[in-house]
Order: structure tokens, then sequence, then C-alpha cells
């Protein structure tokens, strides 16, 4: 016991030696738990819906008023047409879509049943489940009010009719589901691997490697040769990259082959688009190296600090949507959160660049900004 003391005193007097070790070993659990306490939820809440109203009666009012006072749901925008809709499902500005049509008030009136349509973004399939189990719920609900106060005019004042004694009628509620029809879970999850999967190794790689070299001293060596130090690090993370290009071909490949999932979209567009990818978790990779002296510095610094908080408030789990304002802000600074968009679309919904193009600005600016932290970082530590 007295060796496993000592031994135990001896890893304490290291990891206080060591300030950025120890930031990684106990600061960094506590400031994720914080976050991900918060963020970590999949109840689905303020679902953004568009609504299609072709009626524009005091029927309809009331019907889109139920929507945008239930907790479930936020109304963003009506709309005149159902074409009209079309662009917020695919930029994911809405997670659905109610399509009113022009006779819905008269039918209404009338004691004629009258079909609604809903239409659901079903890259998400899991939240896109709950969404229709909610908007199903509250269309049958208020189907049967309204079945409850017909016949309550029919008969008169005095009749005692209970809610559960009517049946729901009037309306019909017809439900598509768009982009994935079959609500299938890994046609949204698959994508996002992708992402994920370039994120680890990348990073990973190009860190590593590059603190094996400081490690080894021969990065000391590179540094005195006539090599400029853009040649050397353009000759440290092209292989990287290029290892980034074949797992990114491998998992597309895997995915439609063998997961038959959809490629709707551009292949070249979205090999493209993870060559600017590749040069945000290049760049990361690199500002790793800068700021780490061994290897295990390099590993537990980049999964503490960037992979692990990349990959839980990217939304590549839990919905962006679902976690507090303050955490939604922070999303705006990881780059797996625009690269979630870009693949899950060009995957999913068949988009091009005219409507990625935020997304791709964003990502852009990311990976400039940081390899050029990096690089001024690099060059400051070599001077």
């Amino acid at each position: 016991m007295q060796r496993v003391g000592f031994l135990i005193w001896k890893e304490l007097i290291e990891l206080r030696g060591d300030p950025r070790l120890f930031g990684v070993v106990v600061l960094a659990p506590i400031i994720q738990l914080f976050m991900l306490g918060y963020a970590a939820t999949t109840d689905v809440r303020n679902v953004p819906v568009v609504v299609a109203d072709a009626d524009r009666s005091a029927a309809s009012r009331d019907l889109v008023e139920r929507f945008n006072a239930s907790p479930n749901f936020s109304v963003i925008a009506v709309v005149s047409g159902y074409n009209e809709i079309d662009p917020y499902l695919e930029r994911g500005l809405a997670w659905m879509a109610l399509s009113i049509p022009p006779s819905y008030g008269e039918s209404l009136g009338a004691g004629r049943p009258q079909t609604l349509q809903v239409i659901a973004d079903g890259s998400d399939a899991n939240s896109s489940n709950v969404a229709l189990g909610y908007a199903t719920n509250l269309i049958a609900a208020y189907a049967q009010e309204l079945s409850v106060k017909r016949a309550g005019s029919m008969l008169g004042a005095g009749s005692m009719l209970s809610a559960g004694s009517m049946p729901a009628r009037g309306i019909d509620a017809r439900v598509r589901v768009w982009f994935n029809p079959r609500l299938e879970s890994h046609d949204f999850m698959i994508p996002g691997v992708l992402a994920l999967l370039l994120l680890v190794v990348t990073t990973n790689l190009s860190s590593m490697g590059i603190v094996r070299e400081k490690e080894l001293g021969t990065l000391e060596q590179l540094n005195v040769t006539p090599l400029r130090r853009w040649q050397l690090i353009v000759g440290k993370l092209l292989p990287y990259a290029l290892i980034g290009m074949i797992d990114a071909f491998l998992v597309i490949a895997v995915a439609v082959l063998w997961f038959q999932i959809p490629l709707r979209g551009s292949l070249l567009l979205l090999l493209a688009l993870t060559l600017i990818y590749l040069l945000t978790t290049l760049g990361l990779g690199l500002f790793v190296s800068t700021v780490s002296s061994t290897q295990q510095q390099a590993m537990m610094t980049t999964t503490f600090f960037f992979l692990t908080p990349m990959i839980y408030l990217s939304g590549f789990v839990f919905p962006i949507e679902n976690m507090p304002l303050v955490i939604q802000f922070v999303t705006y600074l990881i780059p797996l959160r625009y690269f979630l968009v870009i693949v899950r679309s060009i995957f999913l919904k068949g988009v091009g660049l005219e409507t990625l193009w935020p997304q791709v600005a964003a990502l852009t600016a990311w990976g400039v900004a940081i390899l050029s932290l990096a690089i001024a970082r690099s060059t400051k530590r070599s001077a």
C-alpha cells in the first residue's frame, strides 16, 4: 500500500507541474457537465411550423391559433399557397407544414368532412415522429371539440353530452413525410457519421502527428532546413487530408450501397464541401499541436475541449432548437454544426449551393480563422 501511495503522490505532483494537463483533466469535465446537463435532452418543443392557409376564414385562423398556443409548436409563418412552403422545409426553417384548403371554413360550417394535410421534414426521423404525434393529437382534440359543439347546438341547450360520447368528425388529417418517407432513423444518422468520422480522424491524426515530431526532436531538425514554414505545414497536413477524403469515399459508398441511404444531391458538391470541412478539422488539429507538448496532451485536449462538446452541441444527437438559448449561441462556434446541415441536406433533400451557401460561408470562415491562428502560433513558437 505504501508503494501505491508513493505512486499516487508522484502522479499528483506531475499533474500539478503541468497546469494545462490539470485543466484538461479537471476543468474540462466540469464545464462539459454543466453544458451537457442543460443541452442533452430528447424532448421536442417549439417545433417550427409553416401554415399554408388558403381559406383565410375565422375557422382556419382558430386552428392556426391552436397550433401557436401549444407549447409543442411555434408558427413561424402563414403563407397563402401550398407551393410557398417548399423553401421553409428545404432550408430547415420549419420542421412541419400545415396545409388548409380554401373550403375549410365553409365545409366545417356545413358539417361536411374536411381534409387537412400535414407535411413533416423526415430528415430527423425521431423528432418528426414525436412532432407528428403532437400534431395528430392536437387536430383530433380540436375535431372532437367542434363535433361536441355542433351536436350541442343541434340538440339544444338542455342536452347533456360528454366529449367522449361524440365521434371526432369534420376534419380528416392527411399526413405526408418529405425527404425521409419511411422515417428511418439511420437515414438521418449515417450521413452525420461522415461528418463525425472526418472530425475525429483528421483532427487526432494531425495534432498527434505533429506533436510526435516534437517528442522525437525531428521537428526542430525540419525547422532548420531550407523549407519555408507554409511548405512544412502543407506537407504535414496534406497526407491527413488525403486520408480524410478516402474515409469520405468509403462512408459514402457504404451509406449508399449497403444501407441504401438516398443520395439525392450532387456527389461532386458533397466532395467539394468536404474539402472545405477538412480545412477546419486539419486547422483544428494544427492548433491543438501548438498548445500541446506530448501526444497524450494532444489527445486529451482534442477529446475533452473539442470533440466531445462538438458531438453533443452540434445537433448530431440532440436538436439544437431544444437547447437553452445561451447554449444555442455557443453552437454557432462549432463547425460540425454547419457540415451536418450540409451533408444531411445533400443526402436527403437534394439541395444545392443556392440553399446551403450560409452554412458553406460559415464553415469556410471558421476554417480560415482556425488555420490562420494555428499558423500564427506555430510561427511564433518556432521563432
